[in-house]
């Protein structure tokens, strides 16, 4: 007689609940580490047996004694939150006392449209072309990086970005400096992808479940990635070896040495591209609302603060020092 299978894991059925949330692998890694460390900070107590109070202690700790950043802390908690309400099915107080890790207020980092330049000048190939989408769209690093053939329109002029931050979908312009670049990327990966097929690979992820509605849809060519990764991975869910994208750590590497070649002594991360592009905007004359849908910011305050990185500010305030009688 066969034994009866055992069930699942804690931290198991915590992947199996995210996953059927749709989350994304990030999440689900960043999840699965918060809970772990959670309960090895209680010595290996089981999250039943605990609830808001060790949360509480928890978050302190990481507060006080680790010096984590008040994002971090905040993603401990939500992670935390997950586990209780969608594995665990308890109900934790509606308000659990937290000793929040202060969150500074800091004004982003923002180039001259010299020193944006002078960045991307130092780097060639695919980055260079990544990071001139970044400067020119105000995309994310993964919304860039992740970027579908099919969500590029060369004949409106416009990037569709899919699935981006809160789950939502936005338009951004196409550059008219990079559409030939662009082109010729695409031909690149199409020859790639031909390979592949040819191969027998050919197959990329695709989100939502999509893959088991359209089992033939992963090897078209509109859904393939723009900037496809240079060799094969195994998808950490499903063991498949296939094609991903390009690494995100790559453009990240290449940007930093391209500051100090560069010799700018500002604090630049790809990032910084985004900032510059919507400061850029704003100083030249476009409304603050436009600038806040091609971010895809879901409040205009969040946009607001490139305001105060404008040359003059956000009232064109001109120094009394500048006047002179």
């Amino acid at each position: 007689m066969a034994k009866p299978t055992p069930p699942p894991k804690l931290l198991d059925r915590l992947r199996i609940a995210i996953r059927l949330k749709n989350y994304s692998i990030r999440t689900e890694q960043a999840y699965v580490a918060w809970a772990e460390r959670y309960i090895r900070f209680h010595k290996l107590r089981h999250p039943q047996e605990m609830g808001a109070p060790e949360i509480e202690a928890f978050l302190a700790h990481l507060a006080v004694e680790c010096n984590v950043a008040a994002s971090t802390q905040n993603q401990a908690l939500c992670a935390l939150l997950f586990l209780y309400k969608h594995v665990l099915d308890q109900e934790l107080p509606a308000k659990i006392n937290v000793l929040w890790a202060k969150k500074p207020e800091r004004l982003p980092t923002v180039l001259t449209r010299e020193e944006v330049w002078q960045t991307i000048d130092q780097l060639s190939g695919v980055h260079h072309l990544m990071a001139t989408l970044r400067y020119g769209t105000g995309m994310r690093l993964m919304e860039c990086i992740r970027l579908r053939v099919k969500d590029v329109d060369f004949g409106q002029n416009l990037i569709l970005i899919r699935d981006a931050k809160g789950d939502k979908d936005r338009i951004t312009l196409l550059p008219e400096s990079t559409q030939e670049p662009l082109q010729k990327q695409l031909v690149w990966a199409k020859t790639l992808h031909d390979h592949d097929l040819a191969q027998g690979y050919g197959m990329v992820f695709l989100p939502d479940a999509l893959e088991r509605k359209y089992p033939n849809a992963n090897k078209e060519w509109g859904w393939q990635y723009v900037f496809p990764a240079d060799k094969y991975s195994v998808d950490p869910r499903s063991n498949i070896a296939r094609r991903h994208h390009h690494h995100e750590n790559s453009l990240q590497k290449r940007v930093k040495q391209a500051t100090q070649n560069s010799g700018i002594t500002k604090h630049v991360t790809c990032h910084t591209f985004r900032h510059s592009f919507a400061t850029h905007l704003l100083e030249d004359g476009y409304d603050i609302r436009t600038v806040q849908e091609l971010l895809g910011h879901k409040d205009v305050s969040t946009t607001q603060i490139y305001t105060h990185v404008l040359n003059r500010g956000g009232l064109s305030v001109r120094s009394p020092a500048d006047r002179r009688r």
